[in-house]
């Protein structure tokens, strides 16, 4: 299991949750999100982002489709927000779901 760095890329247009370029946020041991900057998250983009983001969590055969993705975008077609993806080095390990 990775965690997974997320980070904006770019925004085009206007973001109505404020994000601009270089904001973040960390998936956790593949369950738990953890806010970087800004610490809230946009409750529209993160339903559409999350499918791909617990796939990309896995360790995965490396022919698997997730592992060509290094980018996801907000479902705003207008004022699209792109977000990179990255593996990163897991930093701890949850015991339970409160971080315990």
């Amino acid at each position: 299991m990775y965690d997974i760095k997320c980070t904006v890329q770019s925004v085009k247009g206007f973001c109505s949750a404020g994000y601009k370029a270089g904001d973040h946020f960390f998936i956790r041991n593949g369950l738990m999100i953890e806010a970087g900057t800004p610490k809230g998250l946009c409750m529209y983009a993160l339903p559409a982002l999350m499918p791909y983001l617990t796939a990309y969590c896995r360790e995965t055969p490396d022919s698997d489709w997730i592992n060509m993705k290094k980018e996801l975008q907000c479902p705003d077609n207008d004022n699209t927000v792109i977000f990179g993806l990255e593996r990163v080095k897991r930093e701890r390990v949850w015991q339970n779901w409160t971080g315990a």
